[in-house]
């Protein structure tokens, strides 16, 4: 490849913030960072391979940039960084090795050749750096401009109104036979009008994008010619993955079209993001960006020099140092503005709040950077509160700002509904799990629900596998978690058996239910209303194919799940007692009735006896709905109904007594599992005081309709 000297261009100073390649007076100003380099030169790449070098003249609080004249929008380029090769002081610098600038706004490419990308000779603690030019074997930056459409007004819909919809991009769209073949498994594929009227229809307000910032695949799974399916191995903070565009190099402007269709659907756009660790992996993995620059300033080491690894995935983000803090929150502001992003949800969260390491401190450096940000502070923020050790597992113990996934919830729903717990832990995660989050200046909604996630079974698979089935990943079935807190009802997988098939929709049934009238914020995984399998794989992360991918066929079952799905999301729309912000505290409503009741199947209130009781089944939950605490967009409360919740995870028939007449003359039925689509049987009025039957493993909501004497207000 010929190499050009430096003498070729006259190269102005420039500025160094903000740091990348940005279009300026006639060329590009490119700035990176690296405290430690002797030089840096900008090694810009034409479409043959050919390589012009040119070197950076100022170095500014450890910034190295430089002004090139005639570059424009649409070149490639990297970096080679000159400086120390001392890998038992953590530093890897290794000018043979061309690197993505960390900055870069679009990324072209592919890791080709292993062998090239590393920067040791032989031994990766060694003291020789390899020789070999990685240029034409790795991915390269590329100069952009703005553009795409403008994105539209964001949503902003309020926390306790959300319902969280996780999608892969890909897979939601990719075998959709209404969307033309082009798009499908693309951005614009989920902008297409019958995406986004499924989304609609749903009653979804928030889709949760699995990583969409550039990632590349592990040596791991290139080596087995595999593919690294789900995203969470990042190579750039600031590109969109330029896989999921339907016209390469279009990326930018794409991904801005996806979230200005959903934007004007009234849909807001989570982008999960991976800010714990990147896709170099350990000390032996490739050189490809942030290694070649200053690894100890963007990786955790120990005294050594040695990289330490709290997520299991070879390396971790350093989140006490500046130049990381510094990344992170300028990659956020990228996303939220630029490209339109309405909030995001950080994978293993707790490492941001471990520097150097150490212990959880909820109010870290990077943390608090995230939340004190005048932009971020007004995004969804939500936090996965745990990391690859017992001492991440940080659940309710984010600051105030901070949502967060509820594993606990998550563990507790599972466990009521296959009948290995009894009612006192889940009465906490039906009502928002104050237990976890009342003590820190959160809210209900801060709790984010679930019952499957992408990391894990889905929900048909939930009740169809008592374990994994991971062969398919070519690990001997060793990945994947083993506590699956799953029960496949009598038979492990599919099954023609009538009684099976019918127990596991209704199960899945109480498990959706559950999900959406449990206070706080719920979110569901693509594909589970439409009973989505995987043939019992719990970690498809490397299954680039139909395992993966939403199955849009029409069957009876898959038409129930959508109907019954639909009919729940939509009720707790419109029920704002069933989405409260606030957390009950036993305040007395206008009717003179607390906020809360727990009632046993005799309709009396719950004792002690039946809190400690590990084998009690059943529950109701009574809540008035004459003053929910939820309020309209301009501040005012609602009013609603009053909802009685009786569930049912017993196997045998129960009967129940209803409250008497001081809670209502009437209890009409509104959901019920033990049909398809959730529509009771009869809808006749129950009397107050009388006595309703509960199917085995059953839930059934009722309403007491409000009195105009409790308030004068309305819905």
């Amino acid at each position: 490849m010929a190499t050009h000297p430096t003498a070729d261009t006259q190269v102005l100073a420039g500025r160094p913030f903000p740091l990348g390649a940005h279009p300026e007076a006639g060329g590009v100003r490119f700035a990176v960072a690296s405290s430690v380099a002797d030089k840096v030169e900008v090694c810009l790449v034409d479409d043959d391979g050919n390589e012009r070098r040119i070197e950076l003249p100022e170095r500014t609080f450890g910034v190295w940039h430089g002004l090139v004249p005639g570059v424009t929008p649409g070149q490639k380029y990297g970096f080679r960084v000159h400086g120390p090769y001392e890998p038992k002081t953590g530093l890897r610098c290794n000018p043979a090795k061309i690197l993505v600038d960390p900055y870069a706004r679009r990324i072209s490419g592919a890791l080709t050749d292993l062998a090239a990308a590393y920067g040791y000779a032989d031994d990766p603690e060694g003291v020789e750096p390899s020789a070999v030019d990685s240029l034409g074997s790795v991915p390269l930056s590329v100069v952009t401009s703005p553009g795409g459409p403008d994105t539209g007004v964001k949503p902003d819909i309020p926390f306790e109104e959300t319902v969280v919809y996780e999608l892969h991009v890909k897979g939601f769209t990719a075998q959709h036979p209404d969307i033309p073949e082009p798009l499908r498994g693309t951005y614009l594929g989920l902008a297409h009008p019958v995406a986004i009227d499924h989304l609609l229809r749903l009653g979804v307000t928030s889709v949760e994008l699995l990583p969409v910032q550039a990632f590349c695949d592990e040596p791991s799974l290139i080596r087995a010619g595999r593919h690294n399916y789900w995203g969470y191995s990042p190579l750039g903070y600031f590109a969109p993955h330029a896989g999921y565009a339907s016209e390469a190099g279009r990326e930018v402007e794409e991904f801005r079209t996806m979230v200005a269709a959903l934007h004007a659907a009234g849909i807001e756009v989570i982008v999960d993001v991976v800010y714990n660790h990147t896709c170099e992996g350990g000390p032996d993995g490739p050189t490809l960006s942030f290694r070649g620059y200053e690894a100890p300033a963007y990786y955790l080491h120990d005294d050594d020099g040695h990289m330490a690894d709290i997520t299991g995935c070879g390396n971790t983000i350093e989140a006490a140092s500046p130049t990381v803090i510094r990344l992170v929150t300028d990659s956020l502001r990228y996303w939220a503005t630029e490209l339109g992003v309405d909030g995001f949800r950080f994978d293993l969260a707790s490492t941001l709040g471990r520097p150097r390491g150490g212990e959880f401190d909820r109010d870290s450096a990077l943390l608090t950077a995230i939340t004190t940000d005048p932009v971020l502070s007004r995004c969804k923020l939500i936090a996965e509160p745990w990391d690859a050790t017992g001492e991440g597992y940080q659940v309710g113990y984010f600051a105030a700002q901070w949502a967060e996934w509820n594993g606990v919830y998550r563990d507790t729903i599972r466990d009521f509904w296959r009948g290995e717990t009894g009612v006192d832990d889940l009465a906490y995660r039906l009502t928002g799990s104050s237990d976890l989050y009342d003590h820190s200046l959160r809210r209900p909604w801060q709790s984010i629900n679930f019952v499957d996630a992408h990391d894990g079974f889905t929900l048909r698979d939930l009740v169809s596998y008592d374990g994994k089935h991971n062969d398919a990943n070519g690990e001997d079935n060793r990945d994947g978690t083993n506590d699956n807190r799953s029960w496949n009802h009598g038979v492990e997988g599919e099954t023609d058996d009538p009684a099976v098939t019918a127990l596991r929709a209704r199960q899945a049934r109480n498990l959706f239910a559950t999900l959406m009238l449990s206070t706080g914020t719920p979110m569901f995984v693509a594909g589970d209303e439409r009973w989505r399998t995987q043939g019992g794989n719990n970690n498809a992360y490397c299954l680039d194919d139909p395992t993966s991918w939403v199955d849009w066929t029409a069957t009876e079952e898959s038409e129930a799940m959508l109907s019954f799905a639909r009919r729940v999301i939509f009720l707790r729309a419109d029920s704002p007692a069933l989405r409260q912000p606030e957390f009950f505290d036993g305040r007395t409503t206008p009717t003179g009735r607390p906020d809360l009741i727990w009632l046993r199947p005799d309709g009396e209130e719950v004792d002690e006896a039946a809190w400690a009781d590990p084998e009690c089944r059943t529950l109701g939950m009574w809540i008035d709905g004459s003053n929910s605490q939820s309020r309209t967009r301009e501040g005012e409360l609602l009013v609603d109904h009053s909802w009685l919740l009786l569930v049912h995870a017993g196997a045998d028939p129960i009967d129940v007594t209803l409250p008497g007449p001081e809670f209502g003359t009437t209890f009409e039925p509104v959901l019920d599992t033990t049909t398809q689509d959730g529509r009771p049987a009869s809808e006749e009025p129950l009397s107050a005081g009388g006595a309703v039957t509960l199917e085995g493993r059953s839930l059934l909501l009722l309403k007491a309709p409000r009195e105009e004497s409790d308030t004068a207000a309305t819905v």
